[in-house]
């Protein structure tokens, strides 16, 4: 049988059976976008959010883990690793960032991949980690295992990004910062904190 109506990419798709090694992703945005996407969480489809200013574009397949929740629980290992108390989770899906050697041409897809770390960024005091992914099976990025292991470069652009992209310019106020990078095994804490996070949240719907 088919399904009537096209499954909601937070709610009604399944982050996978073998995660937290290989996870399926929601990929909203690509690295060719100039407006910035994101899912409306009310209907499931992609809505803009705004234009993507300033020059400022993702140098990676953007999305979120479906069936995840940045909640108490992320919130918790946020707060213990930078010594604090007052962070909370941002409400949201956990964000991921997912490298790949293809040209990936639009967003609105369902994307297998290994995570290897993470950045831990704080959004006006919420906890708004940043995954880092590698494409399952890559001819490129598919050897790379540990954060470590991709080219400085390309961190280096990932971090630049996600501390300007909600910038203003003219303004020396910055909403977001880049607290901590973490490897593969936090990566993998983070996912199974906000799998239980959304179960927590959203027990109602499952």
């Amino acid at each position: 049988m088919f399904r009537q109506y096209k499954a909601h990419p937070w709610h009604g798709v399944s982050i996978g059976n073998l995660y937290p090694e290989i996870v399926t992703a929601f990929v909203e945005i690509v690295p060719t976008d100039t407006v910035k996407y994101e899912v409306d969480k009310d209907s499931g489809y992609l809505s803009i959010d705004r234009p993507q200013k300033y020059s400022n574009v993702i140098p990676a397949l953007y999305g979120f883990l479906p069936q995840t929740y940045s909640g108490q629980q992320v919130a918790e290992l946020c707060n213990k690793a930078l010594e604090r108390t007052d962070i909370v989770g941002d409400g949201d899906p956990v964000d991921i960032c997912i490298l790949t050697e293809k040209d990936i041409v639009h967003g609105d897809l369902l994307v297998k991949c290994r995570p290897i770390g993470g950045f831990r960024l704080l959004d006006n005091d919420e906890a708004d980690d940043k995954l880092i992914a590698v494409m399952r099976d890559d001819a490129i990025y598919g050897k790379y295992h540990r954060i470590q292991d991709i080219p400085s470069q390309i961190i280096e652009r990932l971090k630049h990004y996600f501390t300007t992209y909600k910038d203003i310019p003219g303004s020396d106020k910055r909403r977001t910062y880049l607290a901590d990078i973490y490897d593969v095994e936090e990566a993998h804490d983070v996912i199974r904190r906000a799998i239980n996070d959304y179960k927590e949240n959203f027990w109602m719907i499952r």
